[in-house]
This record gives C-alpha cells, sequence and structure tokens, in this order.
C-alpha cells in the first residue's frame, strides 16, 4: 500500500514533480519581463478603474441589465458604444500580448499537466489493490462474528431459562408453604394464619407477572390452585374484617386490613367498605321518610283505608299509626346512623395505629393519600348531605311530615341532638380524632332548619292568637279575664317546658316568647286608663281605676309567673327574656302609678298643714292637750280611705303564703310610706317655734303617724332609713341643745333635717332659707327634693353669714349658742354625708 505514494518524494537534489509544479503555477515568482508587461498591461485597467463608464464593469455587484438601462437613457447610447468598443478591443490586445510574453511558461505548466495523469494512474492501481485487501479481511473475519453472535444468543436463553426454572421453583416452593398452611389448618379453620397465607399468595402472583411465567405447565396448574386460595383468603379476611367493624374488635379489624394490605389490595378494599356502609346510612335515610312504606306497615296499605293520600297525608283514621311510625322510623334512621359513623371510626382508627410488622408502613397512608379527607368525614358529608335533601323534599312535598316534624320538633332536634352526643361520646378516645367535628354536628344540625323556623313560627302564632283573642285590637276598655291570663301562662310554660332539655332551642323559644310579651305589654298599656278618672283620690275607685287595677295584677301574675319559670335556667335565658319582662313590668306599673302619685300628692298636701298649726303655744293647757293636731287626723282619714278603696284591692292578701311577697304595688306602697316619713319629718324640722308644749303636741303626731303608716300602708320596721330617721328626731327634739353635738342620734338624720331643726333654737334675726328667700313651705320642699345635701348646706351656710354679718354690724361680740354649733355640725355633717359619693365616683 505504501508503493504507489513513492513516485511523489522528492531527493533533495531532484526536480520538482510535475504535481507540485502544477501546484505552484499561481505563485511561480514573475521574471523582469513579466513585470515590465504587467505594468504596462495594468495603465488600462487603472484608466477603466477611473472611468466613471468602465468601473461600473469593476465592481462585484455589476448588473448587464441596469447599465444597459443608463446607457440608454443618457441620451448618448451611441457614443457609450462606441467606447465599449474600444475598452473591448483593448483588452483584447492586452490579453494577446500577456499570452506572448508568458508562452514559455505555459509550455512549462503543460509538461507538469501531464506528469499528475500519470501520477494519479498510480495512484488508483494503489487504490484497487487496498480494496482487494479489505475484501479477503473482511471473508476472514464474519465466519468467527456469525459464531460469536449464535454463541451469545444461545447464553442469552440457557440464562433465561436459568432464571425461569429458578422462579418456577421459588414460585412452586411458595406454593408448597401455601398448602402447608392450608393444609395445617383444615381441621382447625381459626388457626389459620390468614396474613401469612396473604403474603405468600401475594409473592406467588408478584413472581408470576413480574417474571412471566406463563406458559410454564406446573407453574399454570398450581396458579389455578393459588387463586382459587386468594378467593377463599379474601372471603375469609371480609367476614372477619366485617365482623370485626360490626363488634368493635380492633385485633379482628386489625387481621383483616393486614390480610389485604399484604394482598395488595388494601386502598381498593377501603374503598368498598366506605361505600358499603355510606350506601347503608343513605338508605337508612331515604327509608325514614318513606310515607308509602309507613302507611304500608301500619296496614293501610298503598291506597285503602288508612294510607296514603295526595301530598303525604294518610287516610283518614291511618293519621295516629302513621305519626308513630314515622316516628319509629326516624328512631331507627338515628340507630342505623349511630352504628354507620361508629363502625367507620372504628376502622379509621385501626387504619391510624396499625402498621406492617416488615415495612412499618401506616395503613391509613396507604388508603390516605396527601390532601384527602378522612374516612369519617366522606361518609358523614354524604349522610347529611342526604338527610337535608330528605328533609328539604318532605317539608314541601308531604304535609303530613311537615306537621308531624314541625309540632314535634323538639322531639326530632332531641333525636339529633341525641345522636350526635351519642357519637361524640362513643368515639371520644384520647390520641384519636373523634368522628364527627363541630362542622359536621352544626351541619346536620342546619338540616332541620326548616322544620325549626316553622316551628318557632308555629310557637309564636300560638302565642299571638292568645293575646290577641285577649286583648282585640279594635277593642279597648275590656280587660282579660284571670282564666285567660291564666291560659297565657300556662301556654308559655308549655313551650318552655318542651324544649327545656336542650339549652339553644330553650333560647329560640324564649325569644319568640319575649316578642309575645312585648306585644302583650303594648296590647295592655293601650287599654290603661287615663285621666281625672283614674288619678281621683278623694272618691270610691272608679270603673277607669278598677280596670287598670286589673291590668296591674295580670301583668303582675305574668312577670311574677313567668320570672319563675326561667328562674332555674342559665343566665343568658334571663337576659333574653329580661326587656320583654322589663316592658310587662313598666306597663304594670304605669297602670297605677298615676295613682300612686296622687296618693302621694294628697298625703303630702295634708302634712302642708304642719305649717298652720301653732307648735309655739305655751302654757299648762296646751301641755294637756291629748288631742292630734287636725292636719293629722286629716292624713290618717286619708291613709285609711286609700287602703279601703284602693290598696286592698292592689296589696296581696295577708297571709302565710304571702309573707316576703313583694310586687309592684307592694314596692309602691313601700316607696309611698317612706316619703310620708321622710316629707314629714323634713316639714317638722321646719317648724318655728317649737315651744315645750309643741313639742310634746308633735312627738303625738309622729306616734299617731307610726299608727298609721304602720297599720294601714307598710310596717313601718320594714322601712330602714325613714323609720330609723322617724324614731330619731321624736327625742332630738327634747335635747337640750348642748347636748346634740355629741347625740348619737345625729346618725340616723340627715344633716339638712337636724340643720333646719336648729334654726327653732336660735334667734329670730338667724333666719332659715325658707325665710331668708321668701319662699312657702311647698316651696322650698320642691327645691330640697332636686337638691343634695351640699347645696342644702350652701343655703344654709349663707343664713349663718347673713347673722353673723348683722351681729358684727350691731357690735355685738357674742353670737347665739345655736351659730357655732349648726357651722360644726354643717361643716362635720355634710362632710360624711359626701364621703360615699366621692367614694362612688
Amino acid at each position: 500500500m505504501a508503493s504507489p505514494a513513492l513516485p511523489m518524494q522528492r531527493s533533495p537534489t531532484s526536480s520538482s514533480s510535475p504535481l507540485q509544479r502544477l501546484s505552484t503555477f499561481k505563485n511561480a515568482a514573475p521574471n523582469p519581463t513579466t513585470t515590465s508587461s504587467s505594468l504596462t498591461a495594468a495603465s488600462p485597467l487603472d484608466s477603466f478603474a477611473s472611468d466613471p463608464i468602465f468601473s461600473a464593469f469593476l465592481s462585484s455587484d455589476f448588473s448587464s441589465t441596469s447599465f444597459s438601462s443608463a446607457a440608454l437613457s443618457s441620451g448618448s447610447p451611441a457614443s457609450t458604444a462606441e467606447k465599449l468598443h474600444q475598452a473591448i478591443r483593448l483588452l483584447e490586445s492586452q490579453l494577446r500580448s500577456e499570452v506572448l510574453s508568458r508562452h514559455g511558461e505555459l509550455l512549462s505548466q503543460l509538461s507538469s499537466l501531464q506528469h499528475a495523469d500519470h501520477t494519479l494512474a498510480t495512484v488508483r492501481s494503489a487504490v484497487s489493490s487496498l480494496q482487494a485487501s479489505l475484501r479477503r479481511v473482511r471473508s476472514e473475519l464474519s465466519d468467527p462474528l456469525k459464531s460469536i453472535q449464535t454463541q451469545t444468543i444461545q447464553l442469552s436463553n440457557i440464562h433465561r431459562s436459568t432464571e425461569l426454572l429458578q422462579h418456577s421453583i421459588r414460585a412452586l416452593r411458595l406454593s408448597k408453604k401455601l398448602r402447608d398452611l392450608i393444609s395445617v389448618s383444615a381441621a382447625d379453620p381459626d388457626k389459620l394464619d390468614l396474613a401469612k397465607a396473604a403474603q405468600l399468595h401475594c409473592e406467588i402472583l408478584t413472581l408470576y407477572n413480574e417474571y412471566d411465567l406463563v406458559g410454564i405447565d406446573v407453574v399454570d396448574e398450581e396458579l389455578k390452585w393459588v387463586r382459587e386460595t386468594g378467593d377463599k383468603l379474601r372471603s375469609e379476611a371480609m367476614k372477619l374484617l366485617n365482623r370485626g367493624m360490626e363488634g368493635l374488635n380492633q385485633a379482628e379489624v386489625g387481621t383483616g386490613l393486614q390480610v389485604f394490605y399484604n394482598l395488595g389490595e388494601l386502598r381498593a378494599t377501603v374503598e368498598q367498605l366506605i361505600e358499603k356502609y355510606k350506601g347503608i346510612g343513605l338508605k337508612s335515610v331515604s327509608t325514614a321518610l318513606d310515607m308509602k312504606a309507613i302507611t304500608a306497615s301500619t296496614g293501610g296499605g298503598g291506597y285503602g283505608p288508612g294510607g296514603i293520600r295526595g301530598s303525604g297525608m294518610p287516610q283518614i283514621g291511618g293519621g295516629g299509626k302513621a305519626r308513630e311510625a314515622l316516628w319509629q322510623r326516624m328512631a331507627g334512621c338515628m340507630e342505623q346512623l349511630h352504628s354507620v359513623l361508629v363502625a367507620v371510626w372504628h376502622l379509621q382508627r385501626v387504619l391510624s395505629k396499625k402498621r406492617d410488622p416488615f415495612t412499618h408502613v401506616l395503613l391509613l397512608d396507604e388508603v390516605n393519600q396527601e390532601g384527602d379527607t378522612m374516612l369519617t368525614d366522606r361518609v358523614w358529608e354524604a349522610i347529611v348531605k342526604a338527610f337535608a335533601n330528605q328533609m328539604k323534599s318532605a317539608f314541601t312535598a308531604s304535609s303530613f311530615v311537615k306537621e308531624i316534624f314541625t309540632m314535634g320538633y323538639p322531639k326530632l332536634f332531641l333525636m339529633i341532638e341525641n345522636l350526635l352526643e351519642r357519637i361524640s361520646r362513643d368515639t371520644d378516645v384520647k390520641g384519636v380524632l373523634p368522628a364527627i367535628s363541630l362542622e359536621g354536628k352544626d351541619k346536620m344540625i342546619a338540616a332541620v332548619d326548616i322544620f325549626q323556623t316553622a316551628f318557632l313560627t308555629l310557637c309564636l302564632s300560638r302565642l299571638s292568637d292568645l293575646v290577641n283573642s285577649i286583648f282585640p285590637v279594635t277593642s279597648r276598655g275590656s280587660v282579660p279575664s284571670k282564666e285567660q291570663i291564666s291560659r297565657i301562662i300556662s301556654r308559655i310554660q308549655e313551650e318552655i317546658e318542651a324544649v327545656q332539655l336542650d339549652a339553644r332551642l330553650t333560647l329560640l323559644v324564649l325569644r319568640e316568647i319575649g316578642k309575645v310579651l312585648q306585644l302583650l305589654a303594648q296590647r295592655a298599656e293601650y287599654q290603661i286608663s287615663t285621666g281625672p278618672e283614674a288619678r281621683q283620690v278623694d272618691d270610691p275607685a272608679t270603673s277607669a281605676q278598677l280596670k287598670n287595677f286589673a291590668l296591674c295584677q295580670h301583668l303582675q301574675e305574668i312577670h311574677a309567673r313567668v320570672s319563675t319559670m326561667i328562674a332555674g335556667l342559665p343566665a343568658i335565658a334571663v337576659e333574653v327574656l329580661s326587656p320583654a319582662l322589663g316592658a310587662i313590668y313598666e306597663v304594670a306599673c304605669d297602670s297605677v302609678t298615676s295613682l300612686f302619685q296622687a296618693m302621694v300628692d294628697r298625703l303630702e298636701s295634708c302634712i302642708l298643714q304642719i305649717h298652720e298649726q301653732n307648735f309655739g303655744m305655751l302654757g299648762l293647757d296646751a301641755a294637756m292637750d291629748n288631742n292630734a293636731s287636725s292636719y293629722m287626723d286629716e292624713l290618717q282619714k286619708c291613709i285609711l280611705h286609700f287602703r279601703s278603696e284602693f290598696l286592698f284591692r292592689l296589696l296581696p292578701p295577708k297571709n302565710a303564703a304571702n309573707i316576703g311577697v313583694e310586687n309592684i304595688c307592694t314596692r309602691l306602697v313601700r316607696s309611698m310610706a317612706s316619703r310620708v316619713l321622710i316629707f314629714f319629718i323634713r316639714h317638722a324640722s321646719l317648724i318655728r317655734p317649737l315651744s315645750e308644749s309643741g313639742k310634746l303636741r308633735m312627738a303625738r303626731d309622729m306616734a299617731e303617724l307610726e299608727l298609721a303608716v304602720g297599720q294601714n300602708l307598710f310596717p313601718v320596721e320594714q322601712l330602714g332609713a325613714p323609720y330609723r330617721a322617724l324614731r330619731a328626731f321624736r327625742p332630738l327634739i327634747f335635747l337640750e341643745t348642748s347636748q346634740l353635738a355629741s347625740s348619737p342620734l345625729l346618725q340616723d338624720l340627715p344633716p339638712s333635717i337636724i340643720l333646719h331643726h336648729l334654726y327653732t333654737r336660735g334667734p329670730e334675726e338667724l333666719q332659715s332659707p325658707l325665710q331668708r328667700n321668701r319662699l312657702t313651705p311647698q316651696q322650698y320642699s320642691l327645691w330640697l327634693d332636686s337638691q343634695g345635701e351640699d347645696q342644702v348646706w350652701k343655703g344654709i351656710k349663707a343664713t349663718l353669714d347673713d347673722y353673723a354679718s348683722r351681729v358684727r354690724a350691731r357690735g355685738d361680740k357674742e353670737f347665739s349658742p345655736v351659730y357655732p354649733l349648726m357651722l360644726q355640725l354643717g361643716s362635720s355633717l355634710t362632710e360624711n354625708a359626701l364621703v360615699p359619693q366621692k367614694h362612688k365616683h
């Protein structure tokens, strides 16, 4: 192969080969003659390059079309053509001169081409020899290659056959182990290790499928028995799993789940179980409200007597049995739902605890992927959705079911609440999620909201109808009877008792009762009589007053009885009814408030007559006069009149049952008695002058007042501060002025009473605020009602300052003993009286 290349080699002394001469033809160095001729020939080209016409032919982007178009449009195409002909002749002459000047060189290049052709022929011969050598080598190598390929295939087949034999033998051995395991437990099926058998079954099938053992007769025959055994294992495991879920046996459920995990069918099996229990729950919901089935079960048939009619109503005579059957089916449905959810929760609980003993994989992770809802949530959501749809359908399609569940909503709600409570209680295990979340419970309760709304509407309607019947809108002046009021109270009590087992429903019913009580208060307020007839106190009770008394007593009865009903309920229940009860109480007060105010005004006018009496008389006759003052006689007569004409009709009878009982009128009478005592003490302290005989007379008046108030209005010893003030004022008026400052009686009297009384012990020029401001006793009393003790002291202090100014103006240096005492008592008593107020603020 190297020989053809020898002619191409060159020795240091030899001449260049033809190929070398051919390749260097263009690079040969020019001789002087050539250089001279080139310079000569270059001059026309140079002139062409500078010529505006010929320079275009030297451009690389020359276009003959563009040149011709320009020449024709230039206006002298003939002149341009002549120039071109001259240029052609000049170029031809230049080429001829160039060929002639290089004639010898051209001939030498032609000789080099002949030598190159000879060299190429030699190379062609060497290439043919090389190709022959390659064909010979190829023929020598093909036979070993074919042999290697054949033997490689044989080796691969032998290796595969060996693997198939190994896996087949392993599959047969595992099958034998499975047979042995089955045969050992044939005598006692309870001793069969289902999990191990399932593991062997799964391994055999895995080998068969993974290593493609199909077509091996002995394996195929054995596989039939393995598959049959697998069916038996599934059947036994499913029985065990169902039994464990029904009996809530964790061991049985765990074993069953392990079997299906070993079989590689855990997820599909759990899905099958979930769908099964979901179907049971949905069927129980639909069956519970199947009115045709209900009437058929009660013996009514489809459309015979007592059977179902249009709109879901049973035939005449079958309502009672159908109602009972409906509640029984609902109870059965609740029981079925409890069983379903607890069973699914039990399955979920075992899945969340059970791990494969070899891989330690949590079985729940095999069943639930990330983001999947829990098993109990899936089942519960389906049940709640179906239950809500059934309830909505029953409400709209069956008037019978609507009526039963509306009137018996507390029973229906109690069933649902008991179901939720039982499920929560039975699935309350530490470390395990409960079967139902709070949201799930709320959804179930919301499913019957449509009946709750209807029940509350019915409750409001029943109570409102009673109110409308006893207080018709078109009639004014009618007073309901005790029986009608008792009927309302009984109806309210029945409504509360119907729902008292459930706090939430109780609050809802109480809100409706509150609306009815507000309506009752409005209607009663409309019936109250006003005007002079309702306020007169001098004559016997008028018909208008008697009607107001009856309204007041009725409202008091309602307020007291309803308050007693809710006394044992939580505080929030009391808060719900408080506004309505407050409205009842306010209307009851309004019905008699004007009368009580008129009685108080009448008694005050009697007391004001004390200023018309002469308590400054001196002498033995005045001291020996044991008769009561005229104003006190009138006051006693008024109190007796009020008692006989008004109060005995309003106050509860005095008996053991009413001891300690305080109603609206009792509070008003108590307030009136307290006002009479305080009002009397106030004006008794303003009496001036007050002689010793006047003090005795005033003491007798106070005793008469205490007796009249205690016997006819209210027990005075129960009045508290007003009674203590009356008891303290009586001995106070007999004390020497020097003893007053240290007397303990001052603690039970208002500062203003003490200071006003001290004016009676001072000189005439020490004027009281009443005298200083030229006010009537009534006007001054009204001012005292609107002022606090501090403001009263300011008024008294002003009179003391005036007195001191007059004394100083006369030049006297001594003051009445009352003056410094009043300054001392006024400052200390008012400060003590203001302490509680300061602490409050």
